[in-house]
């Protein structure tokens, strides 16, 4: 895994300040949303975007991916990493706009080298995803989680925007 750099990233202000939303309403966003879209420093220094589903717990995004591909290759070569989850778009075409709430993530995604952690990400995928069925969720888990890795996402700044028809 690439070390982490010891540089204090400023991230820029929001231009349009009014239509940013709360920390508080993109946790909202981050807990109730199926998927989003990670985006990683892929092959040849191009992105990477990859629509993902992913569970959102204590301030950390996890998800589950194959223990090889392009994904993988791309965070251990570079940790920095976006993630973006659209909660809202509605398309208004006769105002020529839409009206949209979204939420873009910035942070370090890290492969979990622990089995605890690792089982405890897979059971809140499963819970999210399949709430109630601890009986199947524990079968699907005896027989995957051997092969797969689990994704951790550390925040390091979190930002919404909506349109100003919304506000």
């Amino acid at each position: 895994m690439a070390a982490k750099e010891n540089v204090t990233m400023e991230f820029r202000p929001m231009r349009r300040v009014r239509q940013q939303l709360t920390t508080e309403d993109c946790e909202e966003i981050l807990r109730n949303a199926t998927s989003g879209t990670l985006a990683v420093l892929g092959d040849g220094g191009y992105p990477y975007a990859v629509p993902l589903s992913f569970v959102y717990a204590d301030g950390i995004i996890y998800f589950h991916s194959a223990k090889s591909g392009h994904k993988i290759d791309a965070i251990n070569n570079h940790d920095k990493a976006s993630f973006c989850v659209i909660a809202k778009d509605e398309i208004h075409g006769e105002e020529y706009t839409t009206y949209f709430r979204s939420v873009i993530a910035f942070g370090r995604v890290t492969i979990v080298s622990s089995p605890d952690e690792k089982l405890e990400g897979a059971k809140l995928l499963g819970r999210k995803y399949n709430p109630g069925d601890e009986a199947g969720l524990t079968h699907e888990i005896e027989k995957s989680l051997a092969h797969m890795e689990l994704l951790l996402f550390d925040i390091e700044h979190l930002t919404g925007k909506q349109a100003i028809e919304l506000l």
